[in-house]
């Protein structure tokens, strides 16, 4: 019997010291830094892999559409060279006189600036140009794709950590209020009003809930490192999360809604494809009209010839300009095929429009209902928290008063921690809704978070 008090002892012991631990840990938790939403917004913008990828793709873009890139600037190469021969000569003349030179020289030097400019190409790099342009403008279009996708994934990451943080403290209260049921019990016990299974009941709840608290503050720890992979940062930064929740008001969301065809990010990308199959079109048009060049240079030409040759030196300078227009009459088919194929490809564009408009409305249509439905789910589950405190509170009352058994009691208790943290679930669900709305009306860069 002494040896079963003495392990009853060590346990409750065991127990007290994980209390112990669990509740300095959240003391400490409480001296962390705040990881604000705009914080982690800025950050993840700066730091993460694919929004860092995605600027540099724009970049490229930007530097294609440059007027550099357009071929509407001249062309100016400089040229230079120097030669120099050495041979024999036997040079017969109209008087019938030889002449015979041995290892005759003949040296020659040149410079030269050439400009090259095409007046008009058929109207090709017009429309290439404009083409580049709008490759640019789609280009910025992919980049607020990829901002909106890893804004939700961080989101999604950070109410997780946020949900996590919140049923902590729900099973922190829930082992303090057990902790207490267990002093109570013990207490009664020893003076006789209740038998040794309302303490032995009073200890299993209060490892069940220590065991609860302890897993839930693991999930967390791993919840903030999935978090910091999102932001590109350290792995062990401390800090804590902001637990605030605030809803958009249903007129504004639905005026997102009526102007979803104008903004959603996948509807305008498919424009630029559309628009810019369209100027493929007409920049491959360009071959069938002809193509007008303007030609100048300036060059600079000296020679040393032997006596055999009419002159001994010769030094010239001077400009030459000119103009000339190619039209290729006939390529063999290859300017046709291309235009053919462009028509084809500005169709199939315009089919992908209409079937992403399809789809954007459904999932419009899909992602507003899941947002009412889970606004509504967790304005019932606020309902449930209030009813299930009340019947708690009573139930401790009569608890106290030994009208209901410790069992009795717990099952109040465990409605009660199950309600609060389905409402945490609910809360954090109804928000990352409100976001995925947000994202296929277009309006997720464009409303504070």
């Amino acid at each position: 019997m002494k040896n079963i008090q003495l392990k009853r002892k060590s346990m409750r012991g065991s127990i007290f010291f994980f209390i112990t631990v669990i509740f300095g840990w959240a003391s400490h938790a409480q001296d962390m830094e705040v990881l604000t939403k705009q914080q982690a917004i800025s950050e993840v913008l700066e730091n993460n892999f694919g929004v860092v990828i995605a600027k540099n793709t724009i970049k490229i873009a930007e530097n294609n559409q440059s007027i550099l890139n357009s071929g509407f600037l001249p062309s100016l190469t400089g040229n230079a060279g120097a030669s120099y021969n050495r041979e024999n000569q036997e040079v017969t003349l109209q008087d019938g006189s030889v002449n015979v030179v041995d290892g005759a020289e003949t040296k020659r030097y040149n410079a030269s600036l050439n400009l090259n400019y095409t007046l008009f190409d058929g109207l090709g790099r017009w429309y290439t140009y404009k083409r580049l342009k709008e490759e640019y403008n789609l280009s910025e279009l992919q980049v607020r794709q990829t901002i909106e996708t890893t804004l939700l994934q961080l989101f999604s990451v950070y109410f997780e950590v946020a949900r996590l943080s919140e049923n902590e403290t729900v099973l922190r209260e829930t082992l303090e209020n057990t902790k207490d049921r267990l002093t109570r019990a013990q207490y009664a016990f020893e003076y006789g009003q209740v038998n040794k299974l309302n303490v032995l009941n009073a200890e299993v709840d209060l490892v069940t809930d220590s065991i609860s608290l302890m897993n839930s503050r693991q999930q967390l720890v791993n919840a903030k490192r999935d978090l910091m992979v999102v932001l590109n940062g350290a792995l062990d930064r401390g800090f804590v999360v902001d637990t605030t929740v605030t809803f958009l008001g249903q007129l504004q969301m639905e005026q997102f809604v009526e102007t979803a065809d104008t903004n959603n990010v996948r509807l305008l990308q498919a424009r630029k494809n559309a628009t810019i199959s369209n100027y493929n079109v007409k920049a491959n048009k360009s071959v069938f009209l002809p193509t007008i060049g303007l030609t100048g240079s300036y060059g600079w030409n000296e020679g040393f010839f032997p006596s055999t040759s009419f002159l001994s030196v010769n030094n010239t300078t001077g400009i030459s300009a000119g103009v000339n227009l190619s039209w290729n009459l006939f390529d063999g088919g290859r300017g046709i095929t291309s235009v053919k194929n462009s028509k084809i490809q500005l169709e199939t564009q315009e089919i992908l429009l209409n079937q992403i408009k399809t789809e954007v409305q459904r999932d419009i249509a899909n992602a507003r209902g899941n947002y009412l439905n889970r606004l509504a789910i967790y304005a019932l589950q606020e309902q449930n928290v209030i009813t299930a405190t009340n019947n708690y509170e009573r139930s401790l009352e009569r608890y106290k008063l030994g009208q209901i058994t410790s069992v009795e009691l717990r099952q109040a208790q465990i409605n009660l921690l199950n309600a609060k943290t389905s409402k945490n679930l609910a809360k954090y669900q109804a928000k990352l809704s409100e976001l995925e709305l947000l994202q296929l009306t277009g309006q997720l860069l464009n409303v504070p978070l």
